[in-house]
């Protein structure tokens, strides 16, 4: 293969098709605010809390479909809706009852999700059930495109402004709550953040694959960088390597291969590799290092 098939490879399907284009830039844009949200939660140890919170939404977008059939603003504003009710809902009940914040999560965002189902199949079809579960990453329009951008420009932001208690609350809530009353509300906008770059990520990847862009990076991340300063830049760069990859591996198959399940299995793939050669932990350099302590 000479250069100019390998550039043609890489570059053709960007270059000559506009629907390419725009979900390159919708995937880069939710490479930019998802991965850094992923890392604090993997910090936090509420990794799983995401995945809940993706199921959490589908009632909203649901009910918007209902209304508005597949509508960009009725899907979006009622899924925001819906994911921040059930944060909301599980936070109370975890301060009232014994309870604790996975359990409560775990309750309503499988109450969610069987609702969700049963909302679509009211008057929807299997394919519209797909259609809001995987998403439509090569059909993003003008108004997707503008959602995911403005979604990622609000998150980089309001991380920036937040950087600083979340950092302290990752590695000592409870001297946060004693020098500060700043722990509640920052980690109420810290789970809206977390709802709004959902929302946002099921336009491309669907609700169940929003969660794959958020958090494999950030924990492929851990196997390459010791500190925010690098685990943050790092779970960016494999998010969009990731959806770059995912996006011609779909476009150049030869099989019928769904674009937004290749970009989470490129990302998986990253995460493997990760496991096996990261200098931070991966496989083989701790079997090489014990291997050297024994000599």
């Amino acid at each position: 293969m000479t250069f100019a098939d390998c550039l043609d490879f890489l570059i053709g399907p960007f270059v000559e098709f506009g629907f390419m284009r725009r979900a390159l830039a919708g995937c880069l844009a939710l490479s930019l605010s998802a991965p850094p949200l992923g890392v604090f939660l993997m910090l936090r140890r509420m990794s799983l809390m995401s995945e809940a919170m993706s199921h959490a939404i589908l009632p909203g977008a649901a009910a918007g479909f209902l209304v508005a059939g597949l509508s960009l603003p009725a899907m979006t504003l009622g899924g925001l809706v819906a994911g921040l009710a059930v944060a909301l809902a599980a936070g109370l009940v975890t301060r009232s009852t014994v309870l604790k914040e996975d359990a409560s999560l775990a309750a309503f965002y499988l109450i969610s999700l069987a609702g969700g189902v049963f909302l679509v199949s009211l008057r929807g079809s299997q394919v519209d059930l797909l259609h809001i579960l995987f998403g439509t990453v090569l059909a993003l329009d003008d108004d997707a495109l503008t959602l995911l951008g403005g979604i990622s420009s609000l998150t980089l932001i309001a991380l920036a402004l937040l950087y600083r208690p979340l950092v302290i609350e990752c590695v000592d809530p409870l001297f946060l709550r004693t020098v500060s009353r700043a722990g509640g509300p920052v980690h109420s906008a810290f789970l809206a953040l977390v709802v709004v770059n959902l929302v946002g990520g099921f336009q491309a990847l669907g609700t169940l694959l929003a969660v794959g862009l958020m958090l494999l990076p950030a924990i492929t991340a851990r196997f390459w960088a010791a500190d925010l300063s690098g685990l943050i830049p790092v779970a960016m760069l494999v998010s969009m390597l990731s959806s770059v990859t995912g996006l011609l591996v779909s476009y150049h198959a030869g099989i019928r291969l769904p674009t937004g399940p290749a970009i989470v299995l490129a990302a998986g793939a990253l995460y493997l590799v990760s496991m096996l050669v990261g200098p931070r932990g991966g496989l083989i350099h701790r079997l090489v290092r014990r291997r050297h302590l024994e000599a």
